[in-house]
């Protein structure tokens, strides 16, 4: 008979593998969210909206060369006078850090971690944005390793069902 001690270890073991071997292109998101760098901020955010995505690659040429958060809307847009023709080159993050597909998640999420990325644009050879990774991709990653009944728990057993839909 197996221990739980066995068990969880065996668990522990079957994540480290994947984390340390699961390349990051089989958990970006295809199809990223691309606009010129000469496009306006309004029509990229109402592009996030649409897609209801937290970040646009933001190219030049066929390369990336920035990328543009809801951190940057916040920091950088919110608070400046309606110039509804502001480029979204004025106010994205040059030169963002990123990955090739074959980069594994551990490398990732430690890149995530230390650097405090929300999201990764992940490049071809050539420079071109082929995906984007974001912290929501792992975390629904490393969910998969977790039985649906520990999924299914309240966030603390001993209360009753929550009674609204309230929460981050």
């Amino acid at each position: 008979m197996i221990s739980e001690f066995e068990e969880a270890y065996d668990d522990i073991e079957r994540v480290r593998d994947a984390v340390l071997e699961t390349p990051v292109s089989d958990l970006m998101a295809g199809d990223p969210l691309v606009i010129d760098a000469e496009a306006t901020v309004v029509s990229a955010v109402n592009a996030m909206n649409e897609r209801r995505t937290g970040c646009v690659l933001v190219q030049s040429g066929g390369k990336l060369v920035g990328i543009f958060t809801e951190r940057d809307v916040l920091r950088k847009v919110i608070f400046r006078e309606g110039d509804r023709g502001m480029k979204v080159s004025a106010v994205m993050t040059h030169g963002p850090e990123t990955l090739p597909p074959t980069a594994s998640v551990a490398y990732a999420l430690n890149k995530m971690s230390v650097d405090g990325y929300r999201h990764i644009p992940i490049v071809d050879n050539a420079g071109k944005a082929i995906g984007v990774l974001s912290v929501k991709d792992i975390v629904n990653f490393v969910v998969e390793f977790f039985p649906d009944g520990v999924l299914n728990l309240p966030p603390d057993p001993s209360k009753a069902i929550p009674k609204s839909a309230d929460g981050g």
